[in-house]
């Protein structure tokens, strides 16, 4: 496993639409681990391929519980909204008041191809919403309401 390069914001891969997954082979699963390591090292909560320049859609989150890894991720349902304060690896020092769904259920496939539903609320859910915003090119701060140093 290897730690990876985050692009910063002004990088033109965060800008970019990333290109799904079709085939799940030993470089996709190469990809995930190092994703997990170089999210751990940075002490983050996620973190989507085009934050270590590959435009796929890929993401990794921990909130604390436990490695989630998400191949074409895709929202397919939401409810409620709330308002929530968030930062990003790729906009270091920054955070911004964002508003986002209380709860998504987001369907995807895991590491071996088998297709697994997850809903989650509270920070899972922020965390589900900005990583897959990585994926459709949007950073956060397009989002923020408020924007501060922190």
């Amino acid at each position: 496993m290897a730690v990876m390069e985050i692009k910063k914001a002004g990088d033109t891969v965060l800008k970019e639409i990333a290109a799904p997954v079709d085939k799940i082979d030993r470089k996709i699963k190469q990809l995930l681990d190092n994703m997990a390591e170089t999210m751990y090292a940075a002490d983050g909560v996620g973190l989507a391929a085009p934050q270590v320049g590959v435009s796929l859609r890929l993401v990794v989150i921990d909130i604390g519980e436990g490695l989630i890894e998400l191949i074409n991720p895709e929202i397919i349902a939401s409810e409620g909204c709330e308002s929530g304060n968030e930062g990003c690896l790729s906009v270091p020092g920054m955070y911004g008041e964002v508003e986002r769904y209380a709860t998504v259920t987001v369907e995807a496939l895991n590491r071996n191809g088998k297709k697994i539903r997850i809903t989650g609320s509270g920070l899972l859910s922020r965390a589900l919403q900005h990583e897959i915003d990585h994926l459709n090119g949007i950073l956060f701060i397009e989002l923020a309401k408020t924007i501060h140093k922190g």
